[in-house]
Parts: structure tokens; sequence; C-alpha cells
């Protein structure tokens, strides 16, 4: 193994703004447009380790792990539980992306049933020390920097994210994540900023911190109120991937940028729906009805042009179908 690793903070510059992870969400092209608009990292949606091992050539992992010219190097989330299988999955990727490959992250904050039943993601915070070997046994097999991200506990009377963080850091994660909300939460409350701000003084490695940042202003405030050495937008970024050039204004030069107008949100539905469409065929139609629901939230006409979307079966139907509602927008004034 090279044993010359890339220094995090060149990845993760003071005040970095990233796009995180999300399954479903998260695939290459919109990483790419997030990546244009100013996202100083993107991420891979997590891959299973295990399923790598044992399916190595499966279609799905093989887009999972394609990355979007823009974007590259991009960051790699893996889930698992078993150290082994976690380092050797590691190295394959490192050893065959090579530079396309930013870093591993390792996801100890999934909140999902299925994922949690098999001891993976956030249920690794209820074992520490098993999450401790992976990340130990990742670093050691790859020449990238290792990351984890994780809640700020299992639960309101098991919120351990300090010290969590701190077996982490020992176990040689050059920065970590931390979602300020527990694994019973799930995404529902609010995301408790006073977590995250105990995790950034509890080690020396940089810290993104995530949950609520839904605008520019909610960046620059978390920025402020924890003292995290960056931030990461996720839900915020559903359709809505100019909060990123936003905060980068904001935090850059204090310049509160205007909203995108309707106009420029249909477009870029457009734009991000032929090149979804471009990287997987035409069934990521059916993937796109929900970004197009997200960039359109709120607009003249939205709930109608939201049923029609949720019966449009073809590529063609659906561009037809937003050019047409841009036409109205035009003509409405909007």
């Amino acid at each position: 193994m090279n044993t010359t690793r890339t220094d995090i903070r060149t990845l993760l510059p003071p005040n970095s703004v990233v796009l995180g992870p999300m399954a479903g969400v998260t695939e290459a092209p919109f990483r790419g447009i997030c990546k244009r608009m100013g996202a100083a990292l993107t991420y891979t949606e997590m891959i299973s380790a295990k399923g790598l091992h044992y399916n190595p050539d499966s279609a799905v992992t093989r887009a999972l792990l394609t990355f979007d010219p823009a974007e590259v190097p991009c960051g790699v989330q893996l889930f698992g539980s078993e150290p082994v299988v976690m380092a050797e999955q590691a190295a394959r990727i490192v050893a065959e992306y090579g530079h396309d490959v930013a870093l591993i992250d390792i996801n100890m904050g999934c909140p999902v049933s299925k994922v949690v039943a098999r001891g993976e993601g956030s249920a690794l915070m209820r074992t520490p020390v098993l999450a401790a070997e992976i990340v130990a046994r990742v670093a050691a097999a790859v020449s990238v920097p290792v990351t984890a991200k994780f809640r700020s506990g299992w639960d309101s009377s098991g919120v351990n994210a300090a010290e969590f963080a701190r077996a982490m850091e020992a176990a040689g994660a050059a920065a970590v994540c931390v979602h300020g909300r527990t694994r019973a939460q799930f995404y529902r409350g609010e995301a408790d900023w006073g977590v995250i701000a105990a995790v950034a003084d509890a080690v020396s490695v940089p810290v993104i911190g995530s949950g609520d940042v839904f605008s520019a202003a909610d960046a620059k405030a978390m920025l402020e109120q924890t003292g995290v050495d960056a931030i990461m937008v996720a839900r915020g970024a559903q359709g809505n991937p100019w909060i990123f050039r936003e905060t980068r204004a904001l935090l850059d030069s204090g310049d509160e940028l205007a909203s995108p107008t309707a106009l420029e949100r249909v477009a870029m539905a457009r734009e991000h729906a032929r090149a979804l469409v471009a990287f997987s065929g035409e069934r990521a139609v059916t993937r796109m009805r929900k970004h197009v629901g997200w960039y359109i939230v709120g607009m003249p006409g939205a709930a109608r042009v939201r049923e029609r979307v949720n019966s449009v079966t073809s590529s063609a139907g659906l561009d037809t179908l937003l050019a047409e509602y841009q036409a109205y927008l035009e003509g409405s004034g909007s």
C-alpha cells in the first residue's frame, strides 16, 4: 500500500460545504450538478461492502461507483459490519478507481431498520469497539483518507457522539461527520447542534456538521454556533442545488444571492432529467419524479404538474411536460 495519504484538509478546506450521500437521490448526475454549483466534495450513495464482496460485477454496484466527470475526486461511502470485508472492498475500490476516489467514508448513521438489523449503519454506535476496528482496518488497507459519518447516538438515553468521535479518531479516522439526530429520531424533530459542537470540541480532526441546513443562512449559523470545519447539506439540496452557490457567496463575501426563479428551477429540472436518463436509461424517468416535485415545490400550478409527472413513463413525455410548464410560467410572468 502507498502510505502517502492525501491531507484531508486539501479536500475539506475551512468552511467547506459538501453534499451528503442520500440513497436513491444523489446519483452521479445530481452530484455533478451540485459540484458545479459549488459543493466542495460529493459522496456516492452508500454501497454495501458485503454486496461488493459477493457480487462485485453487479450492474447496480457499478452504477453506484460511476462518477460524474465534474465531481472527481469523489468520496465513496461504504456500509457494513465486518471489518475484514470492509477493508478488502475499500482496497479494491481504491485500486480500481485510483485518483477518482477522494476518500472512503464509513456509514455509521443510516437509521433504516433493515440496515441496523444487521448491525450496520447507526447500529455501530452501540458497538464502538467494532466500529473502531472497522475504521482501523480500512485505514490500514487504503492510501486515501478514511472518514466516519454517524449520529448523535442511538436514542435520547444513549447520546454518545463525542466519545464515539474520539474513538474513531484514535482508530485512524481523518475526519468525522455527525448528524445531530439520534437513530430513534430518524429525520423527525430538530437536529441538536449542541451535540455537533461537543464533537467539534472533542477531537482534533476536521468535523463536518449535518442536520437542518436548508439555506445559506442555516449553514452560516451552524458554522458559527458549533465550530465545525465544514457543513454537510443533504435534504436541503433536494430540488435546490443552488444552495451551494448561495452558501459560498454568503460565507466568502457576505452576499445574499437571489433565489432561483421559477423558470430557472424548471430549466434545471430538465437538465437534471436529461442527464439522469443519459446515465441510466428510461428507467430514470420513475426516479426523476421525486426530483421534479422538489424542484417545483411552491410554484404556480405545481400540484397539477406533480400529478401529471407521476403518470409520465418516457423521457420524451417528461421533457414535453416540463417544456409546457416552462411556457405556462413564461406566459404568466412567473
